[in-house]
């Protein structure tokens, strides 16, 4: 071993060790220099380590004086113990310190266009140029963090599937496209001009052809990739893990990720979460939520009315019935003094959002003691009023805020209106804002300690299992109808099996027909969806044909699976969880460039390398493609 190389990591140093001599490797954080002695933090992945640099040995000292953060620096020395009321109870060494000896200079470092120290008052820098010099703001301890956290997540999972026989399987990164949904990522054949290989936007196919093939548990934490439009939580390439089961029926999936999931807590946020999670119905959860993918942290359900509001006199709701639409409402408790009539008029906060999805307007009415006030209170005879009061649960100061439309649009109105709501009023609040409140509280607590000279040691902050609200959406419709293109579409994917039951609805009534087809919900983000699939060539044949699919057209694109399908397909179903927003939620972020260690800008850009990038024309030549 060179005499460089460390002994210990920066974290690891102890009172035990006190007398020992060690080195240390890392990056310089931070120096200070206080005329007789030259402090430096010293930092690797693992933490931090205060080295001192004393006076008496003049030489190490006007070398540690000239050192400058980010330098990269080789230090022997003696442990020893910190002088009384220096020590850092903030961290795992801040009982010791290193009392330097040698220091070997391994690198030095410029000024960098950003600093990777992160302090509680301190803005990071602008995420374009954070991602531009992305080697160094990897260095930020938080999204250090981050990425032992996800090396957490795969581990747990990798562990918890093993004991359970999975095996995992890696399917091709070069396959065929397949259009369904989003654009796919095509890559030209070199050898076949004019001829295209896809990337994967999941290993959908291949995994059902692993269950075919006898391999009856599979997983795979897998690579996907699709050319969409991003956002906050979205990537051009993610990673998801992939599950399929043989012999299989709903329930044996859903029990098996709640298990999974209260694993992953349980490991790696010491959490302990209830099972199992409620079961709510696709119709149950648009009609109470008005979305599929409802946060259960909170109240604010939706209340369907439209029997009361065919007896009123306000022509609105009454022509929106008889149009075949809905009457819904919610009632806000408390809230009837939070939001001013401007506010909830036309033209106001409120009534513009339900307007972004559609919706005519808002009606709405406050509860003052024991009558009603507001808009349509007039159009209400008592009796109804009454009825209303039984229905909403009102009672003095509540807000009741109404729409009426066609359901879709009821649905996502009131639904946007909930969350809208929700994050106005408080009525919730993420763990990472509650821990950095906390977080706050405890280092005014040391602060005041410190100033009385007395020792205090910071409470660490505990998760609840109440931060966490995880669901199952089920029976989903098989099919929605697309206005645009005028036909039906798989509301999931076109290989996921129909119900039992519903299977006489598929060409008669295709829009009464549900799917096998199950999403895991954790605090209003969809984290997980799947389905229990075909496995019959004929009934496959049939939904492509409902999705207007042609036979020939059908076999063109999936014929090795159809025949597949009648080559001993087993029942079999499984489930892909999006393990980048899994890893978002438990590192506390809600940007998902956050979990990824060299993520793509919002424009899908690598600004790092510079990709997507203009290539050599020999290269466009060999590939037969020519540019316009």
């Amino acid at each position: 071993m060179a005499e460089w190389q460390r002994t210990h990591t920066c974290e690891q140093l102890r009172e035990e060790h006190i007398g020992q001599t060690v080195t240390l490797n890392g990056w310089v954080l931070i120096t200070r220099n206080f005329g007789n002695q030259v402090f430096v933090d010293l930092r690797d992945r693992y933490g931090l380590t205060q080295v001192v640099f004393e006076a008496d040995a003049a030489d190490l000292f006007k070398e540690a004086d000239k050192l400058g953060r980010e330098w990269v620096i080789s230090v022997t020395g003696l442990v020893r113990k910190r002088l009384p009321g220096a020590e850092r109870l903030n961290i795992a060494t801040g009982k010791v310190e290193v009392e330097a000896k040698t220091l070997r200079i391994l690198n030095s470092s410029p000024p960098l266009p950003f600093s990777v120290t992160e302090f509680p008052d301190e803005e990071p820098a602008n995420e374009d140029l954070r991602l531009q010099y992305r080697y160094l703001d990897l260095r930020r301890r938080s999204l250090q963090r981050i990425l032992v956290l996800r090396h957490r997540l795969c581990k747990v999972i990798r562990d918890h599937l093993d004991a359970r026989g999975f095996l995992e399987v890696e399917t091709p990164l070069l396959g065929k496209s397949t259009p369904e949904g989003a654009r796919d990522y095509l890559v030209p054949s070199r050898v076949f001009n004019g001829e295209f290989f896809a990337l994967p936007q999941s290993p959908q196919l291949y995994k059902q052809l692993l269950m075919i093939s006898g391999y009856d548990r599979y997983f795979q934490i897998a690579r996907c990739l699709r050319d969409e439009d991003l956002r906050a939580d979205r990537q051009p390439e993610f990673t998801q893990l992939d599950v399929e089961m043989s012999f299989v029926e709903r329930e044996d999936v859903l029990s098996l990720m709640e298990n999974l999931a209260a694993d992953i807590f349980d490991k790696c946020m010491g959490v302990k979460i209830p099972l199992p999670f409620p079961r709510l119905s696709y119709a149950e959860v648009m009609a109470k939520y008005g979305s599929d993918k409802p946060d259960l942290r909170y109240g604010l359900e939706i209340v369907d009315v439209s029997d009361i509001a065919r007896e009123s006199e306000f022509g609105v709701f009454k022509n929106a019935i008889e149009a075949g639409g809905v009457v819904r409402a919610i009632n806000v408790k408390a809230a009837a003094e939070k939001f001013s009539n401007t506010q909830l008029k036309p033209g106001g906060e409120l009534t513009k959002i339900v307007e972004t999805y559609k919706a005519k307007g808002l009606a709405w009415m406050k509860a003052d003691a024991d009558k009603l006030t507001g808009s349509i209170e007039k159009f209400f005879p008592e009796p109804l009023k009454v009825r209303l009061k039984e229905r909403l649960g009102i009672q003095g100061g509540d807000l009741l805020l109404f729409v009426a439309d066609k359901e879709a649009v009821v649905c996502d109105a009131l639904g946007a209106l909930r969350i809208h709501l929700a994050t106005t009023l408080k009525l919730y609040k993420n763990w990472w804002d509650e821990k950095a409140e906390h977080d706050e509280r405890e280092q005014g607590k040391e602060k005041t300690a410190a100033k009385r000279k007395e020792k205090y040691a910071p409470q660490p902050f505990e998760l609840r299992p109440e931060h966490f609200r995880f669901l199952w959406v089920l029976d989903f419709p098989m099919f929605g109808w697309d206005e645009e293109e005028k036909r039906w579409a798989a509301m999931h994917h076109p290989f996921t099996a129909p119900m039992d039951e519903d299977v006489p609805h598929l060409e008669s009534e295709p829009g009464k027909a549900r799917a096998k087809a199950y999403d895991m919900v954790l605090n209003g983000y969809e984290v997980g969806g799947g389905s229990i699939r075909i496995h019959k060539q004929d009934t496959q044949a049939l939904i492509f044909k409902m999705l207007g699919m042609e036979l020939e057209d059908a076999k063109s694109r999936f014929g090795f699976l159809l025949d597949a399908l009648q080559s001993g397909a087993p029942p079999h179903g499984g489930i892909a969880l999006g393990l980048d927003r899994w890893c978002m939620i438990l590192a506390g972020t809600t940007n998902i460039r956050d979990v990824i260690a060299f993520p793509k800008n919002q424009k899908a850009r690598d600004l790092m390398t510079g990709a997507p990038a203009t290539v050599d024309p020999r290269q466009l030549k060999e590939l037969g493609i020519k540019l316009s």
